[in-house]
């Protein structure tokens, strides 16, 4: 795990060295263990080390192949680089270290690009080939390793995190419009846009090439998912069987380090089966939890606090267990912090999650957490449910669309945005993104309900998923810590795409009968009744957990935030955003705001995910506009 960056000057100027330095520098925090510098005329390649496979120093980068054609830098982990080194063994390659870096610089010699699609893990690579005079980039299937640049026609400027990248002197930072629009709409981004003007992210599964004479970056994409050839042959004991052995052997694949291993412990059954496993593999196994000052909270956030429940299973499990409590005032020490690793806003709430990385860190290099069940196992049946009715492609696109504005529907875009960001943004455009997730695979259906839950799967996998993988990577890397998640594994992907939806969600055939016409509160109560995702899961699961924690609500790892922004947090929101130093008011209506914190006061909307991001939004601001110092 560690940090990258590079400038490819493609009018062949040489790369000032310092500029090169001070993009590892600002990275620092990714790999504080050792750093590297590679300049060659027009290329200059950066990288820091947080060392985890072969500690010593033959596995420094910026690592060059024997034949000298190939030099890289790689951000990740290689779960199968053992096998891949095997048989690059017995085509004659040698190697001095015990790295997957080694490994992927003599894949290139011998394979060329196409060695990027045998990686099974998580990689962001940037590869210069001394030959050929180019570079190549590429990301892991998955996304799970981030990858940003900025091309100007003339300089490629590229980093593992965006902050590198504004280090050279030539970006000029501006908000990209689009990116904002899209934010509001759906506290994601569905296009691979970022907030920073000009700057883009790499998609997933994609590599490219970028040469002296490239007039624009063009994404070759190599691998994408497909819930559309699941095995309708297969049986439900014969699925809880593969899911079992496909996610033991994940679990295990994943350990791999010369480096302290532990595992984030919840209430749920993810990162419970994680630790279950991973605990059958080692002596003795460090977990950790974060939970809530429950002291003024109510409603339904009374149950948020997950500690019992992982207290329970670090008994079971005999593991040594540490646990950090967050209460309502760690939001205002932490936000800006938080903001500053993120940079790319995306989805919720996500504090908890920096302060549990950073208890982490504390005690081992490498954490196991549960991210991705609930995304290829069918976890958010009631999102599906809303859909699954749909008639054909339109219905299900308007029934789809209204459900992931998650924050401010198109209507009240004029209220939200002051008339000067209004009027630079398209707002038609959400909606084109949001279409455009689907159309770009034309192997999606939309005929029967199973389509619509497949289509759902395959949606939320391609953007709710790789902004959960995306806090992981920049708040745990915030803490030098590397996060690994099993369910994202190549051989448990596949086979889990492979397993029917009627498997997944139990109660399919009854959730069919739910009268359309039905009131809004009759369908509700109906999906509540069969909230059943995650089936064959469950059921795989069984020989690792506790009966309690199998049958367990879902329950997503939040903070009260509903009760904390109403009670102790109220005034530092006020203050914030309302306040003479208040900088996104350039952007966003202060009206608007404050009618927003009035409704959530008074109880009559829960608009903490729209507080949430007006305050990330202004400490993005403040920080990368306003060049306000956090450290």
């Amino acid at each position: 795990m560690c940090g990258i960056a590079g400038i490819y000057n493609l009018n062949h100027e040489t790369v000032a060295k310092q500029h090169v330095q001070r993009m590892a520098d600002v990275l620092a925090h990714r790999g504080p263990d050792s750093d590297g510098v590679f300049v060659d005329g027009q290329i200059g390649l950066a990288h820091r080390r947080l060392a985890i496979l072969d500690t010593s120093s033959l596995g420094a980068q910026p690592m060059a192949s024997k034949n000298d054609e190939w030099v890289i830098v790689f951000n990740g982990c290689i779960y199968n680089f053992r096998e891949l080194r095997e048989e690059l063994q017995q085509q004659g390659y040698s190697f001095i270290s015990r790295t997957d870096t080694e490994v992927i610089a003599e894949g290139l010699s011998a394979y060329g690009a196409d060695f990027f699609q045998r990686l099974n893990g998580m990689f962001a690579i940037a590869a210069w080939n001394k030959k050929q005079q180019c570079l190549y980039m590429s990301r892991d299937r998955f996304g799970i390793k981030p990858l940003y640049y900025w091309f100007n026609g003339k300089t490629l400027v590229f980093g593992s995190e965006i902050k590198a990248i504004i280090t050279h002197p030539d970006y000029k930072i501006g908000v990209d419009y689009a990116a904002l629009n899209q934010y509001f709409s759906f506290q994601n981004v569905f296009s691979y846009n970022t907030l920073f003007d000009g700057v883009t992210m790499l998609p997933p599964a994609n590599t490219v090439v970028i040469k002296a004479d490239s007039a624009y970056v063009k994404h070759h994409s190599w691998w994408d998912y497909d819930f559309t050839k699941a095995d309708n042959s297969m049986s439900f004991e014969d699925a809880i069987q593969f899911t079992k052995s496909a996610f033991e052997t994940s679990v295990h694949r994943q350990m791999v380090a010369d480096v302290p291993v532990g595992s984030y412990l919840s209430g749920g059954m993810d990162s419970g089966s994680v630790t279950a496993v991973a605990a059958s593999h080692t002596e003795r196994l460090t977990t950790f939890t974060a939970g809530f000052d429950m002291s003024e909270v109510t409603g339904v956030e009374a149950n948020y606090d997950e500690r019992r429940d992982a207290e329970l299973m670090a008994n079971y499990f005999k593991t040594e267990h540490y646990e950090q409590v967050i209460n309502a005032g760690d939001l205002s020490w932490s936000l800006p912090r938080v903001i500053y690793h993120l940079e790319d806003l995306r989805v919720g709430m996500c504090y908890p999650n920096y302060y549990i990385s950073r208890l982490a860190s504390k005690f081992v290099k490498v954490c196991l957490q549960g991210t991705g069940g609930d995304e290829l196992f069918g976890g958010y049946p009631w999102r599906y449910y809303s859909v699954y009715q749909s008639l054909d492609q339109k219905a299900f696109f308007d029934n789809y669309y209204s459900f992931w504005q998650r924050l401010v529907p198109d209507g009240d875009k004029q209220k939200l945005f002051t008339a000067n960001t209004y009027n630079k943004i398209d707002i038609a455009e959400p909606r084109t993104v949001f279409e455009r997730v689907f159309t770009f695979n034309d192997k999606l259906q939309y005929d029967t309900p199973e389509h619509h839950i497949e289509n759902s799967l395959y949606f939320e996998i391609k953007t709710f998923l790789p902004g959960l993988l995306l806090v992981g990577d920049k708040l745990s890397m915030a803490n030098g810590l590397e996060e690994r998640f099993p369910f994202m594994d190549n051989d448990l992907v596949d086979m889990a795409m492979k397993i029917p939806v009627k498997h997944k969600l139990g109660n399919l055939e009854m959730m069919k009968r739910v009268n359309e016409n039905d009131t809004l509160n009759e369908k509700k109560r109906a999906y509540k009744e069969y909230d059943d995702g995650k089936n064959v899961l469950r059921k795989a699961m069984m020989s690792f957990l506790p009966e309690k924690i199998i049958n367990r609500k879902k329950q997503g790892f939040s903070a009260p935030d509903e009760s904390w922004y109403r009670g102790e947090n109220a005034q530092y929101i006020k203050d914030l955003l309302l306040g003479k130093k208040t900088v996104s008011a350039d952007f966003i209506n202060p009206a608007y705001i404050e009618f927003i914190i009035k409704e959530h006061t008074e109880k009559k909307i829960n608009h903490r995910l729209l507080l949430w991001s007006f305050l990330s939004f202004e400490w993005w601001c403040r920080i990368y506009l306003n060049n306000e110092k956090v450290y």
